[in-house]
């Protein structure tokens, strides 16, 4: 892959765990016909790696081996590492954490960034994750933060697992996800934070079309969109 044409034009949404940033990012890349970067989903497979490796995200030259030779791939809907599809597993909880403990290390990071910018293709790229906007595409041509309440992140998520079949107790899932912003926030290198000419967004009480209009008004606004 190579490492993305920087003339072509980029849209960033960032923000915290369960803010709805994947959600918001897929439906705007669908209106404008735009290609789409899940970018947590690279620091997931990364961390399934990392576990079927026997690793447990504490050794950064381990973890940082497994993202540079990571046999990931996405086609017509569905994530694959190596032959299998781990759509399902690289979205339990239990990876989830593993994933930002792995995505603290600069190692891992930085092995990932050029396999990031590479999804920059015509005609243009939403991407998510949490330093889209700062690192990863410092020049977008937009940038979203899109932030929420962590108590109703919280419900969000607990909502989106019970409907996935999967038992998870809302209190320890407030405070993973309370742990995960203070690592995510913290961390010396690329840490979770609005980009200065970022625009922020409180979801915290707007459903997903109305952020998503509010994110395309943006577009409008900037010619990024008809």
């Amino acid at each position: 892959m190579h490492s993305g044409d920087s003339a072509v034009p980029v849209i960033t949404i960032d923000g915290p765990t369960a803010s709805g940033k994947g959600t918001i990012a897929r439906h705007v890349a669908q209106a404008l016909g735009w290609h789409v970067l899940d970018s947590g989903a690279l620091y997931r497979l990364t961390a399934l790696a990392v576990q079927q490796a026997g690793g447990d995200g504490s050794d950064a030259r381990q973890a940082a081996s497994q993202a540079r030779g990571l046999d990931a791939r996405f086609e017509d809907g569905q994530v694959f590492l190596g032959d299998l599809p781990v759509g399902d597993d690289i979205r339990t909880e239990a990876i989830g954490v593993l994933a930002s403990r792995v995505a603290a290390w600069p190692e891992v990071r930085a092995a990932l960034l050029e396999r990031q910018r590479s999804f920059r293709a015509p005609p243009g790229l939403v991407a998510d994750g949490r330093d889209m906007g700062t690192v990863v595409f410092p020049d977008a041509a937009l940038k979203v933060f899109l932030d929420a309440d962590v108590a109703i992140r919280a419900e969000r998520r607990h909502k989106q697992l019970i409907e996935k079949g999967i038992s998870v107790n809302i209190t320890d899932l407030l405070e993973d996800l309370r742990l995960r912003d203070l690592r995510d926030r913290g961390r010396a290198h690329a840490p979770l934070v609005a980009a200065h000419d970022a625009v922020i967004v409180d979801s915290s009480h707007l459903g997903v079309e109305s952020v998503v209009q509010q994110v395309l008004g943006l577009c409008r606004a900037r010619g990024l969109a008809a």
